[in-house]
């Protein structure tokens, strides 16, 4: 291996080991996340289906949008 490329890679190793020893000894504080992840995400899914289950149950919503047979062609004029 040349010395170049042996120095950059003792020097990458050792920057993943000091970060690593840091991150070691420092405390986890808790995130958002950590706190609130779960139960944000859960609101968020009840707030969801409950809009939806409105907008399906209560609009007088028509799926069929296909005109076929709903509208009668007039006569033709000469």
């Amino acid at each position: 291996m040349f010395p170049v490329a042996r120095a950059a890679q003792s020097l990458v190793a050792r920057r993943i080991q000091h970060t690593a020893v840091r991150q070691a000894h420092r405390k986890h504080e808790p995130t958002f996340h950590d706190k609130y992840g779960t139960t944000a995400l859960l609101g968020g899914a009840a707030v969801f289906l409950s809009v939806w289950g409105y907008v399906f149950t209560q609009l007088k919503i028509e799926w069929g949008f296909s005109p076929v047979g709903r509208i009668t062609p007039r006569e033709w004029r000469e």
